[in-house]
């Protein structure tokens, strides 16, 4: 690191500058942006590594995921944020939508896919045709769809109801809501229904399936994540000129006395114009100044949600298809990450277990048991197979808890900290806690610091913001 005042006046450039604490999806985002804008901009990083929660790492010969990420056409941040880093062909979507859903009770595979027609009918082939609903079961899941296109999830009223109830308001029976809408809601809003914001339920569904046809096509990455996320990441900013700092934890932030900002890591004073903080909410709420928020508690009020990964490497080909999800199982989405693990000989498959507070803190030896002869029943190439290896990645505050409420406690990116800024899957971006989340999170943050600094943004990131 440098010395102690390094940085103060941007080394003699006379250029305005920033500080961006944490290196995940949104500061680096947000590191990017302000770069891109013409700051000196330095990013903080307590990790050894870039990637924040969408991270690799290796076991044996295997290039391992924290867990399955996905996105969606939708996400148009993120896309931009691929872009921005040379990554978008390693990480490709779907032509089109299409989701294998496989009953284990029926033994019975129906598909969630659409057509080039326009929204709604661009989904009506398929679930006229969904074998795990029944006829008036699909017709009143048609019906609240309607119901659910007509709402404005940033009606604050939305906020205080569950999804759950909404649906059992609008005729959805449990069936329904367990082979369709929690289907989709549980892997991106990580939670059930009944412990869903309405409000953002109403967002995710309106935007992925009911905005444009292609809008829920699903993209994810063919390589490991570290490769996208650290490494691609860790180009883009050294070609924009961030200076970035690993394994550097912030130990406190404080206005000076000229209105810049003074941030204190072991061994280093750095000065800047703004701050930007970009970590999780009790980081966050540990480094705020006084007076920086109103009601600062709030931010411990936002709960967090767990998800479970378990990772199983058989000694042959299991599964065709790239991923699919089950039903009448406790097996939710399997992915095929045989190629992007760097194995050779056998398949890897990883396995995303979203609202996992049940299981979350299971010994592995107990979920082996428990999952090994869900996968055989699931398929069936896997009832004559050897284990080579069967392990267990927890998150056990992969996101926020979506839970009603949750909207009036997400901050702004602005605070009452002239040039203090807030990033964060987890503030007040209108989407869940995703990986499109952190990154818009980044575009609001860095677009209000230069706001202030009066700073022009650059023509990729105003088609982010």
């Amino acid at each position: 690191m440098r010395p102690e005042g390094a940085g103060a006046d941007t080394g003699g450039s006379g250029r305005q500058s920033a500080v961006v604490v944490g290196g995940g999806l949104a500061g680096t985002t947000a590191a990017l942006a302000l770069a891109d804008a013409g700051l000196d901009v330095t990013l903080l990083e307590g990790r050894p590594r870039l990637g924040g929660l969408a991270f690799s790492f290796k076991r044996g010969d295997l290039t391992v995921d924290n867990g399955q990420h996905v996105y969606l056409r939708c996400c148009t941040a993120y896309r931009w944020f691929l872009d921005r880093i040379d990554a978008t062909e390693l990480s490709p979507l779907q032509d089109r939508l299409d989701v294998p859903v496989l009953d284990a009770d029926r033994n019975r595979l129906g598909r969630l896919r659409r057509t080039a027609l326009p929204v709604p009918l661009h989904l009506a082939a398929s679930l006229a045709t969904y074998p795990h609903l029944s006829l008036a079961e699909r017709a009143k899941v048609g019906r609240a769809a309607l119901a659910l296109k007509g709402l404005d999830p940033a009606d604050p009223a939305l906020d205080d109801r569950d999804f759950g109830s909404w649906l059992a308001e609008h005729g959805q029976s449990p069936r329904a809501v367990d082979a369709l809408w929690d289907l989709v809601g549980v892997a991106t809003l990580n939670a059930v229904a009944g412990e869903s914001s309405l409000g953002l339920a109403a967002m995710v569904f309106k935007t992925g399936l009911l905005s444009e046809p292609g809008a829920a096509d699903i993209g994810w990455a063919r390589v490991p994540l570290g490769e996208l996320h650290d490494t691609f990441a860790r180009k883009a900013l050294d070609s924009a000129g961030v200076r970035t700092e690993l394994r550097a934890r912030v130990t406190s932030i404080s206005p000076t006395e000229n209105g810049r900002w003074s941030v204190e890591v072991p061994g280093e004073r750095i000065v800047a114009d703004a701050v930007v903080l970009a970590v999780p909410q009790r980081e966050t709420y540990d480094l705020l100044p006084d007076g920086a928020l109103d009601d600062a508690e709030r931010l411990l009020a936002i709960g967090t949600a767990p998800i479970l990964n378990l990772h199983v490497v058989y000694d042959r080909k299991v599964l065709k298809r790239p991923f699919f999800t089950a039903l009448g199982s406790p097996v939710q989405w399997v992915f095929d990450r045989t190629d992007a693990s760097g194995l050779t000989e056998g398949q890897y498959l990883a396995v995303s277990q979203s609202a996992a507070q049940d299981e979350i803190d299971e010994p592995v030896a107990v979920l082996r048991e428990r999952y090994l002869p869900e996968f055989e029943r699931l398929l069936p190439a896997a009832r004559g197979a050897k284990v080579l290896d069967f392990f267990v990645t927890r998150e056990r505050t992969a996101t926020f808890a979506p839970a009603p409420g949750v909207g009036a406690l997400r901050p702004t990116a602005r605070t009452n900290a002239p040039g203090l800024y807030l990033a964060g899957a987890w503030t007040a971006t209108g989407w869940p806690a995703t990986m499109e989340s952190a990154v818009r999170s980044g575009v609001s943050a860095a677009d209000a610091a230069l706001a202030a600094l009066d700073r022009p943004r650059g023509h990729l990131f105003r088609e982010a913001a």
